[in-house]
């Protein structure tokens, strides 16, 4: 599962099916991890998209720091994600918590 480094620090871990399809990026509610994901990737990517899920920090096996936790940093880490990963015109879909992001 590769990795990438918010703004302030933080590893953040992902999974990525790459391809040239549109992006969509699986953000999850609490207290899952991108793995919850794993049954409706392969559909995804099979309807032609790019799929992105990632372990938001705390969740999963990303870093668990203690402060960030709030919405706007977690917006922050989304933004990281999108940015380093050259995302451009995805698609977001957050389940649960992991709308508020979106």
């Amino acid at each position: 599962m590769p990795t990438l480094i918010t703004a302030d620090g933080v590893q953040l871990h992902y999974t990525d099916t790459g391809g040239e399809g549109r992006p969509l990026v699986l953000v999850h509610g609490w207290p899952l991890s991108g793995a919850s994901f794993e049954a409706n990737i392969p559909a995804f990517a099979a309807a032609g998209y790019r799929v992105i899920a990632y372990d938001r920090r705390g969740f999963g096996r990303s870093d668990q720091p203690e402060t960030g936790y709030d919405y706007e940093t977690l917006s922050d880490d989304l933004a990281s994600l999108l940015a380093q990963l050259d995302l451009n015109d995805a698609v977001l879909l957050g389940f649960s918590m992991g709308g508020g992001e979106v």
